[in-house]
């Protein structure tokens, strides 16, 4: 059995990402990473019961009046004690700062509902819809301080049809997340495994 690289998933709801994650960890012998925890932004998130149901650890941590700065201190604390070696957002309606990329030192990857660098941010369907696009889709990323803008790992595309609505575009491109998702997590991961190359053997020269 390989050995599995520790992961934690960030939600802010229900984690229907979060679920194809540990869908794809569970049911494939040679995925690469164990999701070990899940933490929510928000209390009353519905993927929380989700998680515990499927066996991870799962806890809500809120900001309070202390800040942002003391809430990322708090998280990172967190992350590190669970040996922490990937995040992966699902849903996570937060922006994270720089300081707390560089400081956690552990890649941090997203899904996207659009197809970067097109429609960042938040409701990126419905700006795709008034682009007026006939492609849209999602992107699987790594995070960094910029938003939406961290190398891309894939992406994946659907049609959008004449009279679609935004409920009817974002369930499409949904279907798409959910089997991009754990795969790129696969692909990061198995990239970031493979061994060195071991250089070929110099041929000695022998002086005639």
């Amino acid at each position: 059995m390989h050995t599995r690289v520790r992961s934690a998933i960030l939600i802010s709801g229900r984690g229907s990402n979060m679920q194809a994650l540990l869908d794809a960890a569970r049911d494939k012998a040679d995925f690469p990473a164990s999701f070990d925890l899940v933490i929510s932004d928000r209390a009353d998130a519905a993927g929380l019961d989700i998680a515990r149901k499927a066996g991870c650890d799962a806890l809500a941590l809120q900001q309070t009046g202390a800040g942002k700065a003391a809430w990322e201190a708090e998280l990172t604390t967190l992350l590190r004690r669970a040996d922490i070696e990937l995040v992966c957002l699902a849903g996570f309606m937060r922006l994270l700062s720089g300081g707390f990329l560089a400081g956690l030192g552990r890649p941090v990857l997203n899904i996207h509902p659009s197809l970067l660098p097109d429609f960042p941010g938040l409701n990126a369907q419905a700006q795709a819809l008034k682009a007026g696009v006939r492609v849209a889709g999602c992107t699987a990323h790594e995070v960094t301080e910029v938003m939406d803008a961290g190398p891309i790992i894939g992406q994946a595309q659907v049609p959008v049809q004449t009279y679609d609505s935004v409920e009817a575009l974002s369930a499409r491109i949904l279907r798409e997340e959910h089997r991009l998702y754990p795969a790129c997590v696969a692909r990061f991961l198995g990239a970031r495994l493979q061994p060195s190359p071991t250089p070929e053997p110099e041929t000695p020269v022998h002086a005639h």
